[in-house]
């Protein structure tokens, strides 16, 4: 299903930037100055979505939101090569226990922080918007248990322990031009995780702006 989210996600993004291809530079719509990509370097910040599980029988997910920064160097005129950071925080639901006879809350907060480096890949561009490819790998490490291991005695929730694991990033950005240095960036992924005992997908999404400068 997350796949087929994705999936979706390149095919929509392609559509949108194959008909502006077609408008001439000249269109009241066109960015100004001419947008021309010839930028070395390359920084977004936005805010992120993201849904995960915090444990391994949990059968509910967690919504997440936080903040993504990514640095890029574009090495050509397609490939570059980017470090980004994730942070993440929110509360998830367990499994069943009886919570409150402990005082614990009955969604702990849990959060994730995330350390990348990976690929980019710029495919087709205009002077409105250009459609990127990255696939980005690293370090996850999670705070599941925080607010549920001071409990006398201990009670299981069925979450995981705090850890740390490789984790990866596959997916596609759309940007918006506004001008030759600013973008309105769109960015959906599919995450690739391992917090237990098989590799599991969710479904991440991230907005926010691009500041172009630099030049090759």
């Amino acid at each position: 299903m997350l796949a087929q989210a994705l999936s979706t996600s390149l095919i929509a993004g392609a559509f949108l930037v194959s008909p502006l291809a077609a408008q001439t530079e000249d269109s009241k719509l066109a960015a100004a100055p001419p947008v021309t990509y010839a930028n070395r370097y390359e920084l977004y910040a936005g805010f992120n979505f993201q849904n995960t599980q915090a444990g391994q029988a949990i059968p509910d997910r967690a919504n997440l939101g936080g903040v993504e920064i990514l640095g890029t160097d574009w090495l050509t005129k397609k490939f570059g090569v980017g470090v980004e950071f994730r942070g993440e925080a929110g509360s998830t639901p367990t499994n069943p226990a009886p919570i409150a006879q402990y005082s614990l809350p009955s969604r702990p907060n849990i959060y994730q922080l995330m350390f990348f480096g990976g690929v980019e890949y710029r495919g087709p561009k205009n002077q409105h918007a250009a459609l990127n490819f990255h696939a980005f790998g690293g370090a996850a490490h999670g705070v599941f248990n925080e607010q549920t291991t001071g409990s006398n005695p201990p009670v299981d929730l069925g979450l995981y322990t705090n850890r740390t694991r490789p984790q990866f990033a596959l997916g596609t950005s759309v940007d918006f031009n506004a001008s030759k240095k600013w973008a309105v960036r769109f960015a959906p992924d599919l995450i690739l995780e391992h917090w237990g005992t098989e590799t599991r997908e969710f479904f991440y999404i991230s907005g926010g702006i691009v500041y172009r400068f630099g030049k090759k």
